[in-house]
């Protein structure tokens, strides 16, 4: 996401380009939708539901259910709204609305999220919302980068932005994700009244087909970085960051660059 910490700046997303190079987390999100065993008649809340298209394949799922998705950037569910009209998907609905600032009451009989929740910093206010809006029994299944997550990019990052051309950018940044470990996430879940059932790191290499998808990836999704950068070279400072992370973790034979993700898979109940 989509979704960031209500007191963050908000990023100028583009969707279209998110759409383009978010392929591999669609497919990790089909994956983590295949463990929920859905019976098809289950109301469900997507957290960070982005371009929608992850969150309409949850609707074909539940033909006698109903999916709502959330995300707090109007963009993206401007494009979802659009992509995925009511008329035509009758079971689904969007909202603008922040993953901090959850207001559901006893709702869903299943809460999921992929790939959104890193975004926040403190997730205490957001599992505390899950566990108001999940009725009893219910499912709760997320997930977000973890501990570790990313560590070669976050690596030549950190390098790149001390350097005098680019440090003028970063004056007071503060690191904008929140990467948990399975410890601290099982303490959020029991404080607020959730059952952990599974919560675990998974490791996933994030295969890019070549520099240029790489490249995308990053000026797509690093937006906390690259859009403290002036615009007029924000696209050298991408490339910079291309080229300082491919200096430390080579193209293999086949032409691919490889990123170590950890993700932090959660399941609970209530």
């Amino acid at each position: 996401m989509h979704a960031r910490h209500s007191s963050k700046p908000a990023y100028k997303w583009n969707p279209e380009e998110y759409r383009a190079s978010s392929s591999i987390q669609k497919i990790w999100g089909l994956e983590l939708l295949d463990k929920l065993h859905l019976r098809g008649n289950e109301t469900i809340l997507d957290i960070g539901s982005g371009d929608g298209e992850l969150t309409a394949q949850i609707a074909s799922r539940v033909p006698e259910g109903r999916v709502v998705g959330i995300d707090n950037s109007a963009e993206m569910i401007e494009l979802s709204r659009a992509n995925f009209p009511a008329e035509r998907y009758p079971n689904l609905s969007f909202m603008i609305k922040d993953a901090t600032e959850l207001d559901f009451d006893l709702e869903f009989d299943v809460i999921f999220s992929n790939a959104t929740l890193h975004w926040i910093l403190d997730h205490s206010p957001v599992i505390q919302g899950i566990s108001r809006g999940l009725k009893a029994p219910g499912k709760v299944i997320l997930q977000m980068g973890g501990k570790g997550n990313a560590a070669g990019v976050i690596h030549s990052l950190d390098a790149i932005i001390r350097e005098p051309q680019w440090a003028q950018y970063f004056i007071g940044f503060q690191f904008p994700y929140k990467f948990y470990s399975p410890d601290e996430y099982t303490g959020l879940l029991k404080d607020a009244g959730l059952i952990p059932q599974r919560v675990e790191l998974i490791y996933k290499d994030m295969a890019h087909p070549g520099a240029d998808s790489f490249a995308a990836w990053i000026r797509t999704t690093w937006l906390p970085y690259t859009q403290r950068v002036h615009e007029s070279i924000r696209e050298r400072f991408v490339q910079e960051i291309a080229k300082r992370y491919v200096a430390g973790c080579p193209i293999d034979s086949d032409g691919y660059i490889h990123v170590d993700m950890l993700r932090l898979e959660v399941e609970a109940g209530k």
